[in-house]
């Protein structure tokens, strides 16, 4: 894994069928030398024929938080709009072809199994990284597919990751920044907002999500040197939440939008800033397509399960699931805590080794009923269960696995009240989740 090539890419377990072996011949590749630059990507994609230079209108999404959620907001507003869209997101939680949905579908796997291996015969044995051969067969197959609009989620940082070829979208968005992934992008907030902050170019509007000042001064001051002209959410566009819905405004008018489908109170700002990137984008939306965020659907937000996990609980007991994983993440998770009182909330979680656990967890364990620390045998660089007790300062206690510590609620709750069950602290963790569950992405 590298600064500038986006999520790491799992290829154990994770990546089933066909996918998986040609991926594996290609993690071969991997190079010795990193070079910190576009150029090999580049080189590839010239190879390609430039697919990422024959693209519908794309709109770049970057930041810490909330980019899936953002990205799935603006599909679901376009479709609602009768827009073809194209979307490449990471990572994947269940099955590889979740990154790519060609004009409103999941790819085929055949289909992306012929798209890797054209990308694998060009590249021709040279060095490369799998998150770019990824991100090749996504161009390719979005210049091969009829679409009107491309939703293009960054994989890690901006400014040196792999999506960041496109060469003029229609507009670049900048989700929340917050500390993550450090070791790559920087220690400071600010640092890290430069690296996101990458992606801007030359005259192209930017909508940024409300940010702290360290961040948005760095945004702020990128815009500007490149006449890329900005709205912030906050200062330029604006909404209020009530019990039925939200009210928008920019300067471009106002529009009475619902309620996210999306939960929690952090979901509006996602909301919005995909109306507002929308809006600028020169794309074209009827008025009513905005209503579609009451539609968006995205796995692994405050997602409801209803599987065989959750069919393991008591009548009346409810199981939810959350992929944040960093200390704003956790944050927001308090949150949504605080507006479930109604019942008791036992959280079970699980972190990648290299997340702050102790600041993810703070906020989570002093309002939740009980914590149980979990490490699923096939969950990506899982923290492990003693490592995560002592960063919930020793409230935690050991559930070893999701099935053994439901087991344990189950039991322990027998004849009780209901209760909700929390499941979080990392999209890897997730992933195992949902395949247990029996989910399946459409």
């Amino acid at each position: 894994m590298t600064a500038e090539r986006g999520a790491p890419v799992r290829l154990s377990g994770e990546y089933q069928g066909r996918p998986g072996a040609v991926l594996a011949r290609l993690q071969e590749l991997y190079p010795a030398l990193i070079d910190l630059s576009l150029g090999r990507l580049e080189a590839l994609l010239a190879k390609l024929g430039n697919p990422e230079r024959h693209l519908p209108p794309v709109i770049h999404v970057a930041g810490t938080n909330g980019k899936g959620s953002t990205c799935a907001n603006l599909r679901a507003i376009a479709e609602a709009g009768g827009l073809r869209v194209h979307v490449m997101s990471s990572p994947h939680l269940v099955s590889v072809t979740e990154r790519f949905r060609l004009a409103g579908r999941l790819v085929d796997e055949d289909v992306l199994v012929a798209a890797l291996e054209k990308v694998e015969q060009v590249n021709a044995g040279a060095p490369i990284t799998v998150f770019e051969v990824l991100t090749a067969a996504g161009f390719l197959l979005f210049s091969q597919v009829p679409a009107d609009l491309v939703v293009l989620e960054v994989g890690l940082g901006g400014r040196l990751d792999a999506t960041n070829v496109v060469p003029k979208p229609a507009v670049c968005v900048i989700t929340p920044v917050s500390l993550d992934h450090e070791a790559f992008l920087g220690s400071t907030v600010a640092a890290i907002a430069g690296e996101k902050a990458g992606i801007i170019k030359k005259g192209v509007p930017v909508v940024s999500a409300a940010q702290a000042p360290e961040a948005l001064d760095v945004i702020r001051r990128r815009a500007a040197e490149l006449d890329a002209p900005l709205r912030v959410i906050g200062e330029d566009v604006f909404f209020t939440e009530h019990a039925d819905g939200l009210e928008y405004r920019d300067a471009d008018g106002a529009l009475s939008l619902p309620l996210p489908a999306l939960k929690g109170q952090h979901q509006a700002g996602n909301a919005v800033l995909a109306v507002a990137a929308l809006r600028v984008s020169g794309v074209a939306l009827p008025l009513s397509a905005y209503q579609g965020i009451a539609r968006t659907s995205w796995p692994a937000r405050l997602q409801k399960l209803d599987g065989t996990l959750a069919r393991m609980l008591p009548g009346g007991w409810e199981l939810y699931l959350d992929g944040g994983h960093n200390p704003d993440a956790g944050q927001v998770l308090g949150t949504v805590l605080d507006g479930w009182k109604d019942r008791p909330v036992h959280v079970i979680a699980g972190v990648k080794q290299t997340k702050d656990a102790s600041g993810f967890l703070r906020p989570i364990v002093e309002r939740a009923a009980s914590v149980q620390a979990v490490a699923e045998p096939g969950q990506h660089l899982a923290m492990p269960v003693e490592e995560i007790i002592a960063a919930s300062g020793g409230r935690a206690i050991a559930g070893t696995t999701v099935r053994e510590a439901l087991e344990r609620l189950v039991a322990e709750g027998e004849g009780g009240a209901p209760a909700r069950v929390l499941i979080c602290g990392s999209l890897y963790l997730a992933g195992v989740v949902l395949a247990e569950d029996g989910w399946v992405s459409r």
